[in-house]
């Protein structure tokens, strides 16, 4: 089974990227949507136990918010892939302005999560890694090799 990590700023394309992409196949854990981290924690064991794939759909910045899934998927036999949203700040900012009412996102926000922004590595326990880019409106995805 897999579980998902997404990995970026706010407006990078994260949950479009799952609607397209993992939608039919995992199920969507997603602190904005779920308000609380026990909430959260509730929907990953379930996810867990039922040995159901999973896309945990936050921002993720630093390795430190990564451990705690990477961990627990480990701990239950899940491969464990990311996707790092390589930053655009100001296509985010675009797409943010887009949004309205709670999902808008206050700038400082974006750009507390840029400066917090760290490049995954698999040395985090990832099994897989991929970049995801925008191009003229479409997601490019490139897996990034183990060096």
């Amino acid at each position: 089974m897999e579980c998902v990590i997404f990995i970026g700023i706010q407006g990078s394309g994260k949950t479009t990227f799952y609607q397209q992409s993992f939608f039919k196949t995992h199920m969507r854990i997603n602190l904005d949507m779920l308000r609380t981290r026990h909430r959260e924690d509730l929907f990953l064991a379930a996810s867990l136990a039922a040995v159901q794939p999973f896309v945990v759909d936050n921002t993720n910045p630093t390795l430190e918010d990564r451990r705690r899934y990477i961990d627990l998927a480990k701990k239950h036999k899940f491969k464990v892939i990311g996707y790092y949203f390589e930053p655009d700040f100001e296509l985010s900012l675009a797409r943010n302005e887009k949004r309205t009412g709670k999902e808008k996102v206050p700038v400082t926000g974006i750009k507390t999560t840029m400066n917090r922004l760290q490049m995954p590595s698999y040395a985090e326990g990832f099994n897989e890694l991929f970049v995801v880019r925008t191009e003229e409106g479409k997601f490019e995805v490139e897996m990034l090799q183990l060096l």
